[in-house]
């Protein structure tokens, strides 16, 4: 194929050559009715490109298949049959892969380190999920994803189930076998989805670990904001083999997805793409010796405990995102919110994601020397702040996050409920999300029963720091419980 076209951005260009004038939707007129004020800060370029897809980019039957145009091309460089753009991030494409898998009262295998769209997705579909744990590692209370060995146990025990999501990479990098965990679903003539949000560079170098369409996978959801060159919302998900109906897919899809959809991330999916197939492996290369040598800088920084192969193997993970810097921060004393918030604060630099043990920078291609120095210069300068001691934190045991799923999640979520004291609510029902944020991997689910080690988990991190932005109560001094 050729892909040095861009469908969209080319059917940007045309319609501002053609001058059309349109009295439809978006009411801003291409950025004329927009407050100076307003464009001084987004800039002109950005309205003149908000176009309605429908009678603007293309005509109401489609005719010119500018969007199918630009998802060919995307399927054809990352080696899928098929390729869907989402305007409404990966939050919404993995909730249309799982319903495209399974309905409501059906069985899906889900790993339990998910994000909370997935337990959303749960929720909403009525889907009765077999969480699949991962393999917590004690000493550095991190979730490594599940093997082909816990998959197989669990389709064993579940031979009902309709297919299997898993995570890769994780929040922290750690990548799972998907080549084996595929070959295992297969195996059991079931589909496998992988939510792969922050892997939308893999399938561009091959010194990147694997990209899932390549080991077997049927389904894969990327959020090419996260880890791309596409603007904030901006998903894709593909397709490969029939053990997914595309038809299933699109129609599932239509029934969560907007019907405003932005050409603003169309084309920035459109324009990345093209860079990749062109570009990738060159810029990706680049980035890849500037991170290994900031990797090398970092490692070497008293205090600071770098997440490296030592974590690749059995029981840990498959492989590991180099990208991905996971900084260990407990023997400077400190926990990871307080490094994320002094880094914000007295360096202006912002880490993707911490918890209570460690914070986490995604490095980009788009990430030069200098922006890594600065990154180096400012961990640097963190093991020599002065910080007030925070209250501990009461890390659960691994066996102390594998709570029993007694509700159905829906159930649990719409049914009646109440709100008791957080020391009332060990032994009940939790009937809410409650995810610290980021990276946002619930410690409680609707349908679980909670734990005393989770409460405390949950109230000793909201002392030292942690966010939980979802809960009713985001103190956590009370939870939402299934009411008796």
């Amino acid at each position: 194929m050729d892909h040095s076209r861009t469908p969209v951005l080319e059917a940007i260009e045309a319609f501002h050559r053609r001058g059309d004038v349109v009295f439809g939707p978006p009411g801003h007129r291409q950025g004329l009715g927009v407050d100076p004020r307003v464009l001084a800060v987004l800039g002109e370029g950005l309205f003149a490109a908000d176009i309605l897809t429908l009678n603007g980019l293309d005509d109401r039957r489609e005719s010119q298949g500018v969007l199918s145009q630009a998802e060919e091309l995307m399927a054809d460089a990352v080696g899928a049959d098929r390729a869907f753009f989402s305007t409404c991030g990966s939050s919404l494409s993995v909730k249309s892969a799982m319903i495209s898998v399974a309905g409501p009262g059906e069985k899906l295998l889900v790993s339990r380190n998910a994000h909370k769209s997935v337990i959303a997705g749960v929720i909403i579909s009525g889907i009765d999920p077999v969480w699949v744990h991962p393999h917590f590692d004690a000493d550095r209370h991190l979730a490594h994803p599940p093997e082909p060995a816990d998959v197989r146990a669990a389709l064993e025990a579940n031979p009902d189930a309709k297919g299997m999501l898993l995570i890769s990479p994780t929040d922290w990098g750690t990548c799972a076998d998907i080549g084996g965990v595929a070959d295992v679903c297969h195996e059991f003539g079931v589909p496998l989805i992988v939510d792969e949000a922050w892997g939308a560079h893999l399938p561009f170098h091959p010194d990147l670990p694997e990209w899932g369409v390549n080991v077997g996978a049927d389904l894969v959801v990327t959020s090419v904001h996260k880890m791309g060159g596409a603007i904030e919302q901006s998903s894709v998900f593909h397709l490969r083999g029939d053990r997914v109906d595309p038809d299933v897919l699109s129609a599932r899809e239509d029934l969560l997805g907007t019907t405003s959809s932005s050409p603003l991330v169309y084309a920035s999916l459109d324009g990345w793409r093209r860079q990749m197939v062109e570009q990738g492996r060159e810029l990706l290369g680049a980035a890849l010796e500037r991170t290994a040598r900031l990797r090398a800088e970092v490692d070497g920084i008293e205090g600071l405990d770098l997440l490296g192969r030592e974590v690749v193997g059995t029981g840990g993970a498959f492989e590991l995102d180099p990208m991905a810097l996971t900084i260990d921060v407990r023997a400077l004393g400190i926990s990871g919110f307080q490094a994320a918030e002094w880094l914000r604060a007295q360096c202006h630099v912002d880490v993707g994601s911490a918890d209570t043990c460690r914070i986490g920078a995604r490095l980009s291609y788009a990430d030069d020397r200098s922006r890594l120095d600065r990154l180096q210069e400012s961990l640097q300068r963190l093991t020599t702040a002065r910080f007030e001691r925070q209250p501990p934190v009461d890390l659960p045991s691994p066996a102390g996050l594998e709570l029993e799923n007694a509700v159905l999640p829906r159930d649990a979520f719409f049914g009646p409920a109440e709100q008791v004291p957080v020391e009332e609510a060990v032994g009940r029902v939790a009937a809410e999300v409650v995810s610290p944020y980021p990276p946002g991997v619930p410690v409680l689910t609707p349908g679980e029963v909670v734990s005393a080690e989770a409460v405390d988990y949950l109230r000793s991190g909201v002392a030292a720091g942690m966010l939980v932005p979802d809960a009713a109560d985001a103190s956590v001094r009370t939870l939402r419980v299934v009411a008796r």
